[in-house]
């Protein structure tokens, strides 16, 4: 046994003593293991035991072990990383500024189950063979994702999702270089105004963030309640209810679908919805919830701005044979006010790729859209289309045709 796996050993003999929860008391744990560390270390120079090849490297390595998530921590601990995904013990990538890549890490099964079950007790959700795949929130905010045998072939797949906060107003994606100025400026005055709005985009294109920045620009005397499959959003308000759906019991019973949230949420006295994601039905009821005059925000994955449109009046249907085309399809054209679609280009940027309008109108089952900013040549530029409810922006002081009108000063274009 090497010294690092003895110093190891120690440790969990003394968590096992002391009592101490390494997951709720990590502080404690690594005063432990920096003792433990310690005396190893005098123990070693009488030459009875290996010595330890750097202590502090020791240290992280063992409270990894005891505390964190093994050979996955560092990767946790790197804020360039923003996904992690296990296809196999010997297959572990991340996502590092965008950009995918397999690592050296080496795992066997063994490990892998140890760090799925780890990594589920502080949620209080599980993954057995009644119930192959979970969604979970670990303790820094991170989403983990799981399937398991027989649903995949042979080993078990992991997807850690991690929440990065490099964006939390309008302003800070600006800076990142995700949209313009005067597009951040549009938007910000549309949230304000009330408008409903529909962030639209691909795995990994910047959806959430989009959507935090955009609750950002709420005022802070509006009570908001978000609903979400596992808990992604971090908005920073005064008055804000979070809400997350539940798995069934072991008896199949107690199951919180997203749905039943977005209902729920009504009885809140809310001034602002939010849904993480629509996915299905609920999207009907995210609809009908707009649709009453009470201002809300969503995101969908979608390919275009038109493209999430066209979704937004199918997911609907998949509430029951009574919901038909016929009353979905103007419902959406009244109910969404802009869809912002986001794009991920090839090398990992996330950009702002347009923002619509909808005006409200319907010609043959298709939702009219206008363009409001278009992305040409590589940059988001004003198109011709303008904001619908200009009566919203007067309520809230913003003259909105000459604040479209109103060109950035850095000419318009991605920094």
């Amino acid at each position: 046994m090497d010294a690092v796996a003895q110093v190891e050993l120690e440790v969990r003999e003394l968590i096992r003593r002391s009592g101490v929860d390494p997951v709720r008391e990590g502080r404690a744990v690594r005063t432990l293991v920096q003792d433990v560390v310690d005396d190893y270390d005098e123990r070693s120079l009488s030459g009875g035991l290996p010595s330890l090849p750097d202590r502090d490297r020791t240290v992280q390595r063992v409270w990894d072990s005891v505390a964190g998530f093994g050979a996955l921590q560092r990767y946790l601990d790197d804020p360039r990383v923003e996904e992690i995904w296990i296809n196999e013990p010997g297959k572990v990538f991340v996502a590092r500024d965008g950009l995918a890549e397999l690592t050296t890490t080496i795992l066997d099964e063994v490990q892998v189950r140890d760090l799925v079950e780890r990594m589920l007790k502080a949620s209080g959700r599980r993954v057995d063979l009644s119930s192959p795949f979970v969604d979970a929130t670990l303790p820094d905010g991170s989403r983990l994702h799981v399937v398991i045998p027989d649903v995949t072939r042979e080993h078990w797949a992991v997807n850690v999702r991690k929440f990065v906060v490099k964006a939390t107003h309008l302003e800070d994606l600006v800076r990142l270089g995700t949209l313009t100025a005067h597009a951040a400026r549009f938007l910000e005055a549309s949230v304000r105004a009330g408008l409903n709005v529909l962030v639209a985009g691909g795995t990994q294109a910047g959806k959430t963030t989009m959507l935090n920045c955009l609750a950002g620009a709420i005022d802070s005397r509006e009570r908001i309640i978000t609903c979400e499959e596992v808990f992604e959003l971090r908005i920073a308000a005064r008055d804000v209810v979070a809400l997350q759906c539940r798995q069934p019991s072991l008896e199949g019973t107690g199951e919180i679908p997203l749905r039943r949230l977005v209902k729920e949420s009504l009885r809140m006295r809310p001034s602002r919805i939010i849904v993480g994601e629509v996915r299905q039905e609920e999207s009907l009821d995210m609809l009908l919830a707009l649709n009453s005059g009470l201002p809300g925000m969503c995101t969908i994955h979608a390919n275009s701005a038109r493209e999430a449109i066209t979704k937004m009046c199918t997911l609907p249907l998949l509430a029951g044979e009574n919901v038909s085309s016929r009353f979905v399809v103007p419902t959406v054209a009244a109910s969404i006010d802009l869809v912002v679609h986001m794009g991920l280009d090839p090398g990992g940027a996330r950009q702002v790729r347009e923002i619509v309008a909808i005006p409200g109108r319907v010609e043959g089952d298709v939702v009219e859209v206008a363009d409001i900013f278009s992305w040409r040549g590589g940059n988001l530029v004003r198109a011709q289309g303008f904001a619908p409810h200009p009566e919203r922006f007067e309520r809230v002081g913003v003259d909105v045709a000459h604040l479209l009108a109103t060109a950035d000063s850095d000419g318009g274009g991605l920094a």
